[in-house]
């Protein structure tokens, strides 16, 4: 994979649609080997190879760092924690199966309500779903979600007054997750043989184009 031709937007579109439940990697394969990048190139595709496979690595890493600094604040644990779901409402698959398990559960207490909190039927043409089909959460555009849940981190950061606090550990989060993609070897079987075909599967539709 030629990580120096997939640009910014293409790993941020990658990012949001590929499956972000698989399990983070183990913590000795994440802290084993650390080289300085050769040159600029090596270094972006680097950042942009380790962004992708360590997905769920950074954000564990970003949400411990957020944490501490407010481990004190349990106001402000909780504005993180709804800012962070805000975040997570972005990412496709993310979105897809928290409204299939709120689904499931309602459906245990009011059939009629969970039928209502299903998604619109995708419009056809031609004989096949439309490929580009917004998502729903409960029923209604997952954009409902994102800003409800902006808007109630936002009162709770300045209900915390933690503003400055959470500006200096969400700098030291990136600064570190920046840091580790930069300079964490790839592992080249795992390059090779895993998060190549999970590339490829997000982007399978394109390359039909």
């Amino acid at each position: 994979m030629d990580w120096s031709a997939v640009t910014a937007e293409d790993l941020v579109d990658a990012l949001r649609e590929v499956d972000w439940s698989t399990p983070p990697r183990p913590a000795p394969e994440f802290f084993s080997r650390f080289t300085v990048p050769r040159s600029y190139s090596k270094w972006t595709s680097r950042l942009k190879c380790n962004l992708y496979y360590y997905r769920t690595n950074y954000f564990i890493l970003i949400m411990f760092i957020l944490g501490m600094g407010f481990l004190w604040k349990p106001v402000a644990i909780l504005a993180a924690f709804m800012t962070g779901l805000s975040i997570a409402f972005l990412n496709d698959s993310f979105a897809v199966t928290f409204n299939e398990k709120v689904t499931r559960t309602v459906r245990q207490f009011s059939p009629h309500l969970a039928a209502k909190m299903r998604p619109p039927i995708t419009p056809v043409l031609r004989g096949r779903p439309s490929s580009k089909r917004s998502i729903h959460i409960c029923g209604r555009p997952r954009w409902v979600f994102v800003l409800f849940f902006s808007a109630v981190s936002c009162m709770l950061w300045l209900t915390s007054c933690s503003l400055l606090t959470v500006l200096w550990a969400l700098l030291i989060a990136l600064f570190a997750t920046v840091l580790h993609a930069s300079f964490r070897t790839p592992n080249l079987k795992a390059r090779l043989n895993t998060f190549r075909e999970e590339f490829r599967a997000v982007w399978r539709n394109y390359s039909e184009l």
